[in-house]
């Protein structure tokens, strides 16, 4: 099969297209998955730079996300048959192969039914994004009906996300973007206010919202001087949620003085620590997630593929930054 392999850490230079056996079932209860699209997250990037978390296994195939056909089940195999289309989140941190490639091997535990209104490149680009957006809204934060919450840039992968499902809780939204594009984006998306933070300061925009109270929950998708932004935008006794870890620089006497609840959203947790019943339920969101694209209440934003051998690309892309929603690799 053909693969774009990590042949070192560094630039994106490092990932060629190669020639992979291609991967057998090592267990009664795994899938073999054609792949038809692999979602690119911005984890990859950044394993590509600094090296996988399993240095001792080279070359690695990267890639986490993706969707694609069943081609073959193991004897041990109940709720997926020959021919399904499924998504999934799993491999692609340096250990089990990812999904930079025409084939990948799943236990079945960790797949779920592809939503059938979305291509493989939208379903490829959605499970990352999605359990990381619910973990950090639900599992972390608890937003609940009738809460006020501010996403930071919610035009990203995540932040896209966020704001559906935030809405779909019956939250009040409110959302930082940089440009009017931007801005009328995450709009038709159902964000209730948009301050475009390279005009007005977000916290004065977020205390004027709230008369001087600050919001419920703040999700911050963006780290560095933003994570103390978040904190200076939330309520008394409120919940503040990052992806990224605190730069020195963050400012935590704000966060104590509210006493506010603070929590991080790693979503790579239960693969990188082998947490089988955290990663199953993972596969619970992706298979709710489905529901709600296919009852046309939660969509993702495709910004662009890249065929396979063009990965180095879409790598370059991803870091260059500026689009909205994520990006894909296709592999027809």
């Amino acid at each position: 099969m053909k693969a774009v392999v990590m042949t070192a850490a560094g630039d994106p230079s490092v990932l060629q297209l190669q020639e992979r056996p291609l991967p057998e079932l090592q267990s009664d209860t795994e899938i073999l998955v054609r792949l038809k699209a692999a979602g690119i997250n911005p984890i990859d990037t950044k394993i590509r730079q600094r090296g996988t978390f399993y240095p001792d296994q080279r070359p690695a195939i990267l890639g986490l996300d993706g969707a694609g056909v069943v081609e073959a089940v193991g004897a041990g195999v109940r709720e997926f048959h020959i021919g399904d289309e499924v998504y999934f989140c799993n491999g692609g941190l340096g250990g089990h192969p990812g999904t930079y490639a025409e084939y990948a091997t799943v236990e079945e535990r960790f797949l779920a039914h592809k939503p059938k209104t979305l291509s493989f490149a939208e379903a490829a680009a959605l499970p990352l994004v999605a359990i990381t957006a619910w973990e950090a809204l639900f599992d972390r934060s608890r937003l609940g009906a009738g809460q006020r919450v501010l996403i930071q840039a919610g035009s990203g992968g995540v932040g896209h996300i966020a704001i559906q499902l935030a809405k779909q809780a019956g939250a009040i939204v409110c959302t930082t973007v940089s440009t009017a594009e931007k801005a009328t984006f995450v709009e038709k998306l159902g964000a209730d206010e948009v301050i475009r933070y390279t005009l007005d300061d977000p916290i004065v925009r977020v205390m004027n919202w709230t008369d001087g109270v600050g919001v419920d929950v703040s999700f911050d998708t963006v780290g560095k001087q933003v994570l103390s932004q978040c904190f200076a935008s939330t309520r008394y006794y409120g919940d503040v949620v990052t992806l990224l870890a605190p730069s020195p620089d963050t400012v935590w006497k704000v966060a104590r003085d509210r006493n506010l609840r603070f929590s991080f959203e790693l979503m790579l947790t239960p693969m990188l620590q082998n947490l089988a019943a955290a990663q199953m339920a993972q596969v619970g969101i992706l298979r709710q997630c489905a529901q709600w694209v296919d009852q046309q209440q939660l969509t993702v934003h495709l910004a662009q593929t890249f065929p396979l051998e063009q990965a180095a690309e879409a790598h370059r892309q991803l870091e260059a930054g500026g689009f909205v929603g994520k990006l894909a690799l296709t592999m027809e």
